[in-house]
């Protein structure tokens, strides 16, 4: 069984309430002696939109060419993940890469960056409106409050209407 097997069997049999005890991990930083550096986060995200509804892939390799941290499905609208469990806020590179990645993808396909520390201003700035971005404190509530559809969707409203990709939902939506 190859390493994504046993990370997806594992994450499987995760709920909501054993999410929420992830995430205190991850917030302590103590969750890459057991999962590898960054993968709870990707796995967590991609778990938590199973639970609420979603069709989700797991992260997977495209002929040596690319890594995709996942997709996810909701709503007619394919979604490309990047996870990013970084201490410091996240700047334009894994944006770009993902931007690339959106580029060999038919033009409805969107993509998401989540950064567990959240995003500089000149990322922020940069952003295109092909791609939203989520900070840790959002993935937070919306684990607590199993919101994670709801959030995607409010995040992929706001976007359309403004032009936006930076939307934070804990503070602008609830």
């Amino acid at each position: 069984m190859n390493r994504n097997t046993e990370y997806e069997k594992k994450i499987s049999e995760y709920g909501w309430d054993a999410l929420l005890s992830l995430w205190k991990q991850i917030e302590d930083r103590k969750s890459d002696s057991e999962w590898g550096a960054g993968r709870a986060y990707e796995y967590l995200i991609l778990r938590a939109f199973q639970l609420d509804g979603l069709k989700v892939r797991w992260p997977y390799n495209v002929g040596g060419l690319e890594q995709i941290d996942g997709v996810v499905y909701s709503d007619g609208i394919a979604f490309l993940i990047e996870c990013k469990d970084h201490v410091e806020p996240v700047n334009i590179e894994p944006i770009a890469k993902l931007n690339h990645q959106l580029s060999r993808r038919p033009p409805n396909a969107m993509g998401i960056v989540f950064s567990y520390s959240g995003f500089t201003d000149s990322a922020v700035r940069l952003t295109p409106p092909r791609i939203l971005l989520w900070q840790g404190d959002e993935v937070s509530y919306a684990i607590r409050k199993r919101y994670m559809r709801g959030g995607l969707m409010e995040k992929y409203c706001h976007c359309i209407e403004n032009g936006l990709p930076e939307y934070h939902i804990q503070t602008e939506a609830l």
